[in-house]
């Protein structure tokens, strides 16, 4: 069994990040690209078989407007975080016909619903809830660039979460990045940047590896994950956020991240 993380950019212009770990937490690849096909032919070449792959994008959107009932009920959680989920509807155009992560599936033989034990399966997942929960933060990380956030706090974000994030090799299940390349690679180019467009392409990957890690969990550990709605309306998939946390006091500014 294989867990493939999906970080789905909202349209084809920018990138998605495609990653992916083997059974034993180990990450055998990270790359960002633009297409469908481009998406299928990663994930298809590096995982053959059995596989679960989290994807941070609706997968399911049946509703005509407002939120789905899934991203309300992880709001009561989450927003005081700053990781509420923006609303998703068919009024949308990007869901008036079906949503992309739900293409994607279809196109990989995977099945979406949350109850399946099939070998090919998705769930939606959601990685800056997911960060607050695991990692019990007191707000989400801003390494996403927005408005009046300089490349010096985008870098400083980006790095604390890769920092967090190799602390997992500990957890169980563990989640093993030192030693691979791909990693290094991408927590190099975050060290090293100067730029807000090199801190972005290690973005979509980077959020993958949670994507992924999310999948694992899912998987090993189901009993440490919070479903939020259903397989009729949309789901979110993450960590369930421990008892007794307390949100930091809201930013200024502070609001939901946008996922795509």
């Amino acid at each position: 069994m294989h867990f493939v993380g999906i970080d789905l950019a909202w349209g084809l212009k920018n990138p998605t990040g495609v990653a992916v770990l083997d059974e034993t937490g180990t990450l055998c690849h990270a790359s960002a690209v633009r297409t469908d096909d481009e998406i299928v032919a990663v994930v298809r070449a590096a995982v053959p078989g059995g596989c679960l792959v989290g994807i941070d994008a609706p997968l399911i959107v049946v509703n005509p407007k407002g939120s789905r009932a899934a991203e309300r009920a992880l709001g009561r959680d989450f927003a005081a975080y700053e990781a509420g989920a923006h609303p998703s509807n068919t009024g949308n155009p990007a869901f008036a016909d079906g949503t992309r992560a739900g293409r994607i599936a279809g196109l990989l033989d995977l099945d979406m619903d949350p109850e399946s034990h099939g070998p090919r399966r998705a769930l939606e997942v959601y990685p800056h809830a997911a960060t607050v929960a695991l990692f019990r933060l007191g707000r989400s990380l801003k390494y996403k660039n927005k408005p009046g956030r300089s490349v010096d706090q985008l870098q400083a974000e980006m790095l604390t979460l890769i920092r967090l994030l190799e602390s997992l090799e500990t957890a169980k299940p563990a989640l093993r990045l030192k030693h691979s390349a791909h990693w290094q690679q991408l927590a190099d180019s975050v060290q090293s940047a100067t730029q807000k467009a090199q801190l972005r392409r290690a973005e979509d990957a980077i959020d993958a590896v949670i994507c992924a890690y999310v999948a694992m969990l899912a998987h090993e550990a189901p009993e440490r994950v919070t479903r939020y709605g259903d397989y009729a309306t949309g789901y979110i998939v993450t960590p369930t956020l421990p008892e007794g946390m307390q949100p930091s006091r809201r930013s200024a500014k502070g609001r939901a991240e946008r996922r795509w």
